[in-house]
């Protein structure tokens, strides 16, 4: 049996999370971890080597929980994988921003210009309602901004030429776009600085990231404990110690 059995009980004091490099493991480990070992608990972290390796683990009880995802992603999870995961509390997350690549700000936006965006549903559709927050598409008013494809692009004044690439081999090659698209976790990885950002995106509730567990899990005292640790003071004043621009903090949180 894993880590994440069905102990739902309130004596269970030893929690394990999927771990990944990015932001979303550091700012548990380093805002929200030290509140919950004050209560009590022994919390480990287990090495995940993507998202849906981390909600397979999680689904199946290795793991307890997880800070990595919206709720559009564990939608999509538990459609596709027969997943039972609940989300619990929207967490501090990192907006998509638009990127210098060659052209440095975005009134240097011209005709035939190159923008790279991530090639993954979520984030397609994120990247493109910025675009058009910022002027240079128009997107289809019937269409929910959430689930947005290039298809739905009705109007593009520049002519911009679109390439959807993996979110991750974006920063490498950003020298061959005008500009690029990306999401937090992808600025934070390639150690790119977060107030150089252009522009950035206003989050939609499903793009907030989530404290996730299994749903037979939501009710657990531990659980609990996780909601009530991002909610408490402790973190209001780590967060406000430590956001150099790079999160964006839900009402909830503040």
């Amino acid at each position: 049996m894993g880590c994440g059995g069905d102990d739902t009980g309130s004596a269970k004091k030893e929690i394990t999370y999927s771990k990944s490099q990015g932001p979303y493991s550091e700012l548990f480990e380093k805002g929200i971890k030290p509140i919950l070992e004050k209560k009590g608990y022994k919390v480990t972290g287990k090495d995940m080597s993507d998202l849906l390796q981390a909600d397979v683990a999680l689904n199946e009880g290795e793991v307890d929980f997880n800070v990595e995802q919206h709720t559009a992603y564990m939608e999509n999870f538990n459609k596709k994988q027969n997943g039972h995961l609940v989300a619990l509390t929207p967490i501090p997350t990192v907006p998509a921003g638009i990127y210098a690549g060659s052209k440095s700000s975005l009134d240097q936006i011209s005709d035939g210009a190159k923008v790279a965006v991530p090639n993954d549903a979520a984030n397609t559709a994120r990247c493109y309602a910025l675009l058009q927050k910022v002027g240079w598409i128009k997107l289809n008013p019937e269409k929910d901004l959430s689930t947005v494809t290039q298809q739905d692009i009705i109007e593009n004044p520049h002519h911009i030429q679109f390439t959807e690439m993996k979110s991750l081999n974006i920063p490498a090659v950003r020298g061959d776009f005008d500009f690029i698209v990306i999401t937090g976790s992808i600025v934070y990885n390639a150690n790119i600085d977060p107030s150089t950002a252009l522009a950035t995106e206003d989050i939609l509730p499903h793009l907030l990231l989530q404290l996730v567990v299994l749903d037979k899990n939501k009710d657990a005292q531990w659980a609990k404990d996780i909601v009530s640790a991002y909610h408490s003071d402790e973190f209001k004043k780590y967060m406000g110690e430590h956001n150099n621009g790079l999160w964006y903090i839900p009402k909830d949180n503040q």
